[in-house]
């Protein structure tokens, strides 16, 4: 039964993701066709990390508090239908910008999905549970930027919030299958002095530092302003959901590894040394390439380092956590990386507008840096 539901509950992670991510790669082409500017589309990058960064920590105190994670499962399966519903039905910028709010806001329950997924499997396996439903995750935005790009080159870009309408709906409705987690932890009631047990770890803190340069990248370059350098290179728009498509496919694989072979072999320390080593060192390098080609393969490898170091660092912030406060401790460290999804786009479209994408490419690349020298310093425990 338990196998079934982990099954079950990787079908509606997939799912879930299918529906937030199918437009994604597009987001940026079809904004500037709109006429927005580089801010502009910043902004609506950003406004996906903003609504996660308010709402997770609130969201895991009350799941805390309440002790629930699959009504918050359901209602972000909904929040991410209508998201993409009221864009198909009212394309125009602002609406964009709401769309992606709504988006965030079904995002910030990732939170619930991952720590009733862990909860499938004993403590001292979290990085296990989080690689396998990450790869779940991965799967989910693979399919989604693939057949998006493929409807948005025959029906147009519209059309792919219709698909995610759908797909959202299969998700929805398999949501009310999952079976309710039991509650077998003596659990203390939750009071908010408990956030400051968090507050004062260092090594939780440590680890929202790494996520929120992680997301940074992420957002600034994939998720924001690289479709912008595949345009200019000459991608249509089944070329720029092949951009994250190949970002996403490698993730699928190493998401899952990281934390089964990898952290056994190199350790956690190294894993993320040559992640964020890939992902600074490919950030930099992005906005020089010649051609598509070129920018593909620089996809498959940052996406590498992606899977090397994100699932790692969810793993790891809750692995020494007590039972009570794990839902707390995983929506403050999404909420805080959640800082890095918000300014990582907008830091990058601002010196965009000023000083030319290569600038805003290289100085987002080398704020990677920061994350080398961090882990070398303070370290990180296996």
């Amino acid at each position: 039964m338990m196998f079934n539901q982990k099954a079950l509950f990787c079908i509606v992670t997939g799912l879930f993701w299918f529906s937030l991510y199918a437009y994604v790669p597009q987001i940026s082409s079809f904004a500037e066709d709109m006429g927005a500017s580089y801010k502009m589309i910043g902004m609506i990058t950003g406004a996906y990390g903003l609504s996660q960064t308010i709402l997770r920590i609130p969201l895991g105190i009350v799941s805390d508090v309440l002790n629930k994670r699959k009504i918050f499962v359901v209602s972000g399966l909904f929040t991410a239908i209508f998201s993409a519903l009221i864009v198909f039905m009212f394309p125009n910028t602002y609406i964009l910008l709401t769309g992606r709010f709504l988006a965030g806001v079904a995002a910030a329950t990732w939170v619930n999905f991952t720590v009733m997924f862990s909860g499938y499997y004993k403590p001292s396996e979290s990085t296990k549970a989080i690689g396998i439903i990450n790869s779940a995750n991965m799967l989910g935005q693979f399919a989604a930027v693939l057949l998006g790009g493929i409807l948005s080159l025959y029906l147009g870009v519209k059309y792919i919030f219709l698909l995610s309408t759908i797909v959202g709906l299969m998700g929805f409705f398999l949501s009310f299958f999952i079976q309710k987690e039991e509650d077998t932890v003596d659990r203390k009631p939750f009071k908010v002095s408990d956030l400051f047990i968090i507050l004062k770890n260092i090594d939780i803190l440590h680890i929202c530092f790494l996520g929120i340069l992680s997301q940074l990248i992420t957002f600034a370059t994939i998720f924001g302003f690289t479709p912008i350098v595949a345009s200019n290179l000459g991608a249509n728009n089944f070329e720029l959901g092949l951009l994250t498509t190949l970002f996403n496919l490698p993730q699928i694989l190493f998401s899952a590894l990281a934390g089964i072979v990898f952290v056994k072999c190199l350790g956690s320390k190294n894993t993320l040394l040559i992640g964020f080593g890939l992902s600074t060192v490919l950030c930099i390098f992005t906005p020089f390439v010649p051609n598509l080609y070129l920018l593909y393969l620089i996809q498959i490898i940052s996406g590498i380092g992606k899977a090397m170091t994100f699932p790692m660092l969810m793993g790891l912030v809750i692995k020494n956590v007590e039972p009570g406060l794990r839902t707390t401790t995983m929506g403050f460290y999404q909420a805080i990386y959640g800082i890095g999804m918000i300014m990582g786009p907008i830091l990058l479209g601002v010196i965009g507008d000023k000083f030319g994408l290569m600038a805003g490419f290289i100085i987002t690349g080398l704020l990677g840096i920061l994350a080398i020298i961090s882990i070398s310093v303070v370290g990180i425990k296996d």
